[in-house]
């Protein structure tokens, strides 16, 4: 397979400003999204839409796993005015909710304190780069008709962009990357319009608690920020600290605002080479993650590049050092792990289901390869203020140890250790055992006050199915060891959260199911059908590690695996939930995850989820759903052995199945990119092409039989 043809076949090319498709450097912990400048010149012009009272921001962020900001409180706060007494079979148990509510995406009611906690800590944008005219005393922003004749490709063979424009009447051309190890930016600029007045310009914001907008430009007077003479500019707000550091040859670089810097060329120079490296700072919430990622300021002009990368300095300016670690990390990317190649099946399906899973390889290596789980924009803008959901980490993780990356899951699998005593306090207070994982959280893992998350449960067995993934990809005994104690706790809780009754263990009230149409009534919702099997599944794979690592068995887990009650079967067709109205046909068709998402369990029957499928795709509210409902149904699909269905629901057209050009899933003008969308596309394929344990024995078992799949270095799936 050339590798290489198939990649580079996909590079993302424009000639016209698209307001919704950006494009975006980075490397899992830091990353930089870019307008048709190479620069962030136009932030208004790539907007993300108002969600109910909140401000609309931009997409054109710079974020990285470390940068957090807390706005001070006027008084402390904490969970327990929104914590709420609710009845279930073992009777009252505390839950963190609502006083408020959330009503067509606005929070209404809510308390001081519960405002706060949703919103803190909130990620931050770093910094805003781009392009500014300075002549004649005047500094004038560069507007979108000031840019003409205009091409940018990103190469993803390489990870650089190139954007060249006219602005009056002088060519420019822009090179961006980001450095595969390090926070690092690189920017090279050539143009004879340096000469005569173009310079490029950062601004600092302070953090914004807004739902998307991870800067808040209206505060300049509650941070500061100060360029000291080693062209380090000192970033503080409040208890966050980081440092922005500039590197390069024949550069002027000035402080020329409060939160303003300028970096020009010497001279009348054509060229302008340079990087910015982002540092966090000592302390606060600025604080670097545990990995092997190196989130230290470069050496100046001049430093050595990695050395795993290859890469022999060269003797441009420090932005091409960059693009040159970058072009050498990128073909090591794309040439390990799996490769899926669709081009010789005539099926005009193929090749956009070809390009939409190089894309998404893209752009989830650069977002959701982190030290954290990412936000469901990634480092792209806020979502839910940057806060990360831990039932959308299987989203956007899973497919890593499927196509053979299991280092870049990993980072983020091992973050569940640091909140272990946290989430264990949190099932001892409700009278669990084990660790009861929370839902929108930020790094210290502590949870978000919501009439959803914290009833949420089908995050619970996702560290055990991550880290089986992980044991497939490398079965050896370290593996088991380093997550052993994350298995053990997390199905711990699900034993003691099953309670028994003459019908068997089942599951709530009180919960709220994947599907969370059934909010309204989550004091009396019962046995989801998805939940019943992933508690059956997840129980006997933490059972099993415990027999691959020489250590007894625990009886319960057996005994709740063996007895879960039986889903709830309604017109022939499972149902959501046990209780009525048993299904509601709006957001997840999450029944079709029992057996799609999940292997074959006891409690599954194919015949029966066969008609629930047909059930679904005969008149599901699609405006509802989101971006990883696509993937599920074609899982399901495929692992009833219907590929056909299964291409088809990964194509089908919908509203929030739609992938931009720049590779993202698009839902709303408020969630313009939704990475468990992407991540769930790279599941679903690799299941289709690799297969399943006792699955279909012919070559991609989950494609139509008259397509030609080329495939390697896949994991078969469970």
């Amino acid at each position: 397979m050339d590798r290489e043809d198939l990649v580079r076949r996909h590079n993302v090319t424009q000639q016209e400003l698209d307001p919704r498709s950006p494009v975006s450097v980075g490397n899992g912990e830091f990353a930089f999204t870019m307008d048709l400048t190479g620069l962030q010149t136009l932030p208004a012009s790539y907007p993300v839409g108002a969600r109910g009272e909140l401000p609309a921001g931009t997409l054109l962020g710079t974020q990285a796993q470390w940068g957090w900001h807390s706005v001070p409180p006027e008084s402390p706060h904490d969970l327990a005015g929104s914590t709420v007494l609710y009845d279930s079979p073992r009777g009252p148990v505390p839950y963190v909710d609502m006083v408020g509510d959330i009503v067509n995406d606005r929070e209404t009611g809510t308390s001081a304190a519960e405002t706060w906690l949703r919103a803190n800590p909130h990620r931050l944008d770093l910094g805003r780069i781009g392009f500014r005219m300075v002549r004649d005393g005047l500094d004038r922003a560069i507007t979108p008709e000031d840019i003409t004749q205009a091409t940018q490709t990103l190469d993803l063979w390489s990870g650089t962009v190139t954007s060249t424009f006219t602005l009056a009447g002088q060519q420019v051309k822009v090179t961006t990357a980001c450095h595969p190890s390090r926070d690092e930016l690189g920017f090279r600029v050539e143009s004879p319009a340096l000469g005569s007045g173009l310079v490029v310009g950062i601004d600092f914001p302070y953090g914004s608690e807004s739902w998307h907008d991870a800067a808040d430009w209206s505060k300049p007077g509650a941070h500061s920020t100060v360029l000291d003479g080693q062209w380090v500019a000192h970033r503080e707000l409040d208890d966050s600290r980081y440092d922005v550091a500039i590197a390069g040859e024949e550069l002027v670089v000035e402080q020329t605002g409060l939160h303003s810097l300028r970096i020009a060329p010497q001279s009348q120079s054509t060229v302008l080479d340079f990087s910015l490296t982002f540092t966090p700072g000592e302390g606060g919430d600025c604080t670097p993650r545990g990995n092997n990622h190196q989130s230290g300021a470069a050496p100046a002009a001049g430093f050595d590049a990695d050395p795993a990368s290859g890469v022999v300095p060269s003797s441009d300016g420090a932005g091409s050092r960059v693009a040159a670690a970058a072009a050498a990390h990128w073909p090591r990317f794309w040439t390990s792990g799996g490769a899926i190649e669709l081009n010789a099946t005539n099926d005009p399906r193929a090749k956009e289901l070809e390009r939409r899973i190089v894309l998404s390889q893209y752009v989830t290596a650069i977002n959701c390869a982190g030290s954290l789980p990412p936000q469901e924009t990634g480092l792209v803008c806020n979502s839910w203020r940057g806060r990360f959901h831990l039932e959308m980490h299987w989203w956007h993780a899973a497919h890593f140890a499927l196509w053979n990356r299991t280092e870049l899951l990993l980072p983020s699998l091992r973050w569940y250790s640091s909140i272990l005593e946290a989430s264990r306090q949190t099932a001892k207070q409700q009278g669990f055992e084990g660790v009861r994982w929370p839902k929108q959280v930020g790094p210290d893992g502590r949870e978000s006050p919501s009439t959803i998350g914290t009833f949420l449960i089908w995050q619970q067995p996702h560290p055990i199915y991550l880290a089986e993934l992980a044991y497939r990809a490398t079965p050896d005994r370290e593996v088991l060891e380093e997550f052993a104690g994350i298995v053990f706790e997390s199905a711990a809780f699900m034993a003691s959260f099953a309670h028994s009754t003459g019908r068997g263990f089942e599951l709530g009230p009180p919960l709220v199911p994947a599907q969370e149409s059934y909010v309204f009534m989550r004091g009396e919702v019962s046995n989801p059908t998805f939940e019943l099997a992933y508690w059956q599944w997840a129980l006997r794979v933490a059972a099993q590690w415990r027999e691959r690592l020489g250590l007894d068995p625990v009886p319960l887990w057996d005994e709740v695996a063996d007895n879960m009650v039986t889903p709830h079967v309604t017109d022939g067709v499972y149902a959501a939930i046990d209780v009525e109205p048993f299904t509601i046909r709006t957001d997840h068709p999450s029944m079709l995850c029992a057996l799609g998402v999940l292997p074959r369990t006891g409690l599954i029957d194919p015949a029966i989820m066969k008609a629930t499928l047909a059930d679904v795709l005969a008149d599901w509210d699609w405006a509802s759903t989101w971006g990883w409902d696509y993937p599920v149904m074609a899982m399901t699909a495929a692992r009833l052995e219907d590929p056909e269905a299964a291409v088809d629901a990964l194509l089908m057209t919908a509203g929030k199945n739609t992938v931009l050009a720049n590779g993202h899933n698009r839902q709303t003008d408020s969630l313009p990119l939704y990475l468990p969308g992407n991540g769930g596309l790279l599941t679903a394929v690799a299941l289709m092409a690799a297969g399943w344990d006792n699955g279909p024995a012919r070559h991609a078992p989950g494609f139509p039989a008259d397509w030609t799949v080329k495939w390697e270095g896949l994991v078969q799936a469970p």
